[in-house]
C-alpha cells in the first residue's frame, strides 16, 4: 500500500484515501471486522458494502468532520458502524435482529466508544433513555417500509444543525414500484421534519438506493 496523492480534505478526520492494489480506497484505522484488506492499522472501507462509504465516494456533503456523536440506525453486524466508530465519538448502534447484534457485540469489544443496542429503530421510545440527546449525526440504513418515517421519528435525538445521512432502499419500500417514484415519496415524507441538502443515487456501489443528506427543520 502507498499513500494516495488524491485530495482527501473533504473527508472527516480519521478517514483517508490510500492505494491498495493500484486502486484508491477509503480507509479507517481500527480492528478488522469483515475480512477487509488491511495494512498495519489501516482497514479498507468497502463502498460496495457500505452506503455511507458510497456517499463519501460520491463526495456528498455529509458534513462529517470526525469525532461526532452518532446515532446509527440499522447497524446489522457492524460493517459500516465499525468504520464510523473508528473516526467518531460516542456511537450508538441500533439493530433489531438478535443474530447480527451478537456479531455487533464482538465488533464493540475493541471499540470503547461503540454502544450496541438491541432495539427497533421504528420505536425510538424504547432507547430514548439510553441515547444522549442532541447527537451530531443520525446515520440510517434500515431495510424496511417507511424508511423516511423512521428518520422523522428519530429526529428527536438530533441537535439543531445536525445531519441526517440516510440511505433509502427502493426495494424495501415497494419491490414493484419505480425506484424514482419511491424516492420522490421519501423526499416528500422527510420534509415534515427535515430540509434536504443533497440527494444522489448510489450506483454503481448500490443499485436502486438513494443517498440523502438533510438537516432538521
Amino acid at each position: 500500500m502507498s499513500d494516495s496523492n488524491e485530495d482527501d480534505s473533504a473527508l472527516p478526520t480519521g478517514v483517508e484515501r490510500r492505494q491498495f492494489g493500484g486502486e484508491s480506497r477509503l480507509v479507517t484505522r481500527g480492528e478488522p471486522v469483515y475480512g477487509e484488506p488491511t495494512d498495519g492499522d489501516w482497514r479498507c472501507w468497502d463502498a460496495r458494502r457500505s452506503k455511507l462509504a458510497a456517499m463519501l465516494e460520491h463526495e456528498m456533503d455529509t458534513g462529517l468532520q470526525g469525532d461526532e456523536t452518532v446515532l446509527y440506525l440499522g447497524a446489522a453486524s457492524g460493517t459500516t458502524v465499525s468504520h464510523v466508530a473508528d473516526f467518531s465519538g460516542a456511537t450508538y448502534a441500533v439493530e433489531f435482529a438478535p443474530r447480527p447484534t451478537r456479531d455487533l457485540l464482538d465488533v464493540a469489544e475493541s471499540r470503547d466508544n461503540l454502544f450496541p443496542l438491541l432495539k427497533d429503530a421504528r420505536k425510538p421510545a424504547t432507547y430514548a433513555h439510553v441515547v444522549e440527546s442532541n447527537v451530531d449525526v443520525v446515520v440510517q440504513d434500515v431495510a424496511t417500509r417507511g424508511q423516511a418515517r423512521v428518520a422523522c421519528e428519530n429526529r428527536q435525538f438530533l441537535k439543531d444543525g445536525g445531519r441526517l445521512l440516510l440511505a433509502i432502499k427502493a426495494r424495501s419500500e415497494d419491490v414493484a414500484s419505480d425506484p424514482e417514484a419511491v424516492f420522490d415519496h421519501a423526499r416528500e415524507s422527510l420534509k415534515e421534519e427535515f430540509e434536504i441538502v443533497e440527494t444522489r443515487r448510489l450506483e454503481p456501489f448500490h443499485t436502486d438506493h438513494l443517498g440523502i443528506v438533510a438537516v432538521p427543520r
